[in-house]
């Protein structure tokens, strides 16, 4: 029965708070604004057709000079079923651009465990490696989360259309688009906000993904709501957000 799959949420906690996408700035504008990286951590309800499922946490921390460290970590169960999940990028700040190092994935619960593990190089002509996996040409992707510090980049000059090309958490290269479609002020436990929404484009439209961001959080992601077929898969709202 379809209330009894949370790693159905779980999935949608991984791929789409994490927004599976990484931009490619790639004009001189998209420079000049400061990424906005203060170091925060994110608290988020998990719900399911209403009721409460769980929870996700996003937490933003600089590890030295000019390198980060971003952690995503959810866990939602419903019935007899659970679902586990974390995510790890570590990248840098070079030159007002993010350049990703290294992305792990972990995930356990009902169903398969899975981990894996990408690397960025940039020596030569620049490699993706996938541990256990393909290697790639790097020509610009990111990984599965740190697309989000461009995107508040490109949230806050006006941008309206954007592509993204990355790799996901199964180790596989893709593309979204992200459009602009309206802006709200929310309800949400942690209180009523202003935010931009946005749509997720994909090439399929099986499923639909809606993310709202926050312009007085440095445009930190504070829901998000996915459809498949129509039906709701999840919709997590953000419930406490503190700097650090």
């Amino acid at each position: 029965m379809q209330a009894t799959k949370p790693f159905a949420l779980g999935a949608l906690l991984a791929v789409s708070l994490s927004m599976t996408a990484q931009a490619n700035p790639s004009t001189e504008s998209a420079n000049n604004v400061e990424l906005p990286l203060q170091p925060y951590k994110a608290t988020y309800t998990a719900y399911k057709w209403g009721d409460d499922v769980g929870e996700a946490n996003i937490e933003l921390s600089k590890l030295g000079d000019k390198q980060y460290s971003l952690i995503y970590t959810s866990k939602v169960s419903k019935f007899f079923l659970s679902d586990k999940r974390s995510e790890h990028s570590i990248f840098t700040v070079d030159d007002n651009t993010v350049v990703p190092s290294e992305y792990y994935y972990n995930r356990s619960g009902t169903g398969p465990d899975k981990e894996l593990k990408v690397t960025f190089s940039q020596q030569g002509q620049g490699k993706i490696a996938v541990e256990n996996g393909e290697t790639f040409d790097w020509n610009g992707e990111f990984d599965n989360q740190i697309y989000r510090i461009d995107l508040a980049k490109q949230l806050a000059q006006g941008k309206t259309s954007l592509d993204y090309n990355f790799v996901n958490y199964r180790g596989e290269l893709r593309h979204y688009g992200v459009q602009v479609v309206d802006e709200e002020v929310l309800s949400l436990p942690f209180g009523k906000i202003e935010t931009v929404k946005v749509k997720l484009i994909r090439d399929s439209n099986k499923r639909e993904t809606f993310a709202w961001f926050a312009p007085s959080l440095n445009y930190t992601l504070v829901r998000l709501q996915q459809f498949k077929e129509g039906d709701e898969q999840g919709d997590i709202k953000l419930k406490s957000f503190e700097t650090q």
